[in-house]
């Protein structure tokens, strides 16, 4: 026989929630590590191929060590924003014509950055884009 605590209600929902907080951290590492985040980042700018960002979506990158979000609205047009989301500070991520946050729901348009669905009230601060041949040159 061994001298065991009996495992109680307050231990298995503690160490319920530290299982799911490290699930939940593996799963955003692995986010960032699927190919979706592009470019080229060396501090004041990020160089994203024009042709990693699908005409109507947008890619994840960063721009000085923080996320950001580039956005192609229509052939050669490219527009990028912070992808820190403007409520709580979480990152959003391109899915489709919007970057959504994993968080609390907000939503936002992938070609301006306005709030579609708050909580948020507040749109993602743009960044300068500017397009040359097939590079897009992302700054602050």
């Amino acid at each position: 026989m061994t001298d065991r605590a009996p495992l109680t209600r307050r231990t298995l929902v503690t160490i319920g929630g530290a299982s799911a907080g490290t699930l939940l951290l593996a799963a955003c590492t692995a986010a960032g590590a699927d190919g979706n985040v592009t470019g080229t980042d060396s501090g004041g700018s990020t160089k994203v191929s024009l042709k990693s960002i699908p005409v109507g979506g947008a890619v994840s990158a960063t721009l000085g060590g923080k996320p950001i979000v580039v956005s192609q609205p229509s052939a050669g047009q490219v527009v990028a924003f912070s992808a820190v989301c403007t409520h709580a500070g979480c990152t959003v991520a391109p899915q489709g014509k919007e970057f959504d946050c994993p968080c609390h729901g907000s939503r936002f348009d992938a070609s301006t950055g306005d709030v579609l669905n708050g909580p948020a009230s507040n749109p993602l601060p743009k960044l300068k884009a500017t397009v040359s041949g097939d590079s897009v040159t992302v700054t602050a």
